[in-house]
């Protein structure tokens, strides 16, 4: 058999997409890293994938990869799906030797956009976060309804992320919450 026939990701709503007084749309497949590690250990694996450490509930960004604090000794990368086997390869040589743990976690999780002038609305109606407070260029790890999730502002609007197998679930509470006529006003 051919090496060329290798299977494509598949993103769990295969690109679902909703109108409604805003977007709600699955991104697509993307890579995802899970780093775990304490001081020295994350600041060798954000080193080694050439960004900054964030700040606490901070993200920051490279050339093609994010990188968001999930927790004092937790970090996320998000980069392109095919490039998160040699990114983690990369990191977990930066810190062999370390106790550290470098998982990619790409097929594992799902990252819906939340898009239009009143995204806003959706995120608030779904989390207990003051999505106000939440600035371009920080993550929050919340519940939206009964599920564990993480938010950030993007241009446009925001990124959700949950467990793929929750997929169907959250994309139906966003969908739902971004229905005409439920608007917020806030």
């Amino acid at each position: 058999m051919s090496d060329t026939l290798a299977p494509q990701p598949v993103s769990a709503l295969k690109g679902a997409r909703s109108e409604g007084f805003a977007t709600v749309r699955d991104t697509g497949p993307r890579g995802m890293i899970t780093l775990r590690g304490k001081g020295e250990t994350l600041a060798r694996m954000a080193a080694a994938i050439g960004v900054a450490l964030p700040d606490m509930l901070g993200v920051t960004t490279g050339e093609g990869v994010a990188l968001a604090w999930m927790s004092p000794d937790e970090l996320m990368v998000l980069c392109a799906y095919d490039a998160a086997p040699s990114l983690a390869d990369r990191i977990a040589a930066a810190t062999a030797g370390d106790h550290a743990l470098v998982a990619v976690v790409s097929d594992a999780r799902s990252i819906f956009a939340v898009e239009g002038k009143l995204a806003r609305d959706v995120i608030a109606k779904v989390s207990p976060v003051e999505v106000g407070a939440v600035a371009e260029g920080q993550v929050r790890r919340t519940r939206f309804a009964q599920v564990a999730a993480a938010f950030w502002r993007v241009e446009g609007g925001f990124e959700v992320m949950c467990f793929r197998s929750q997929s169907p679930y959250v994309y139906g509470l966003l969908s739902n919450a971004a229905r005409v006529g439920s608007e917020l006003n806030l």
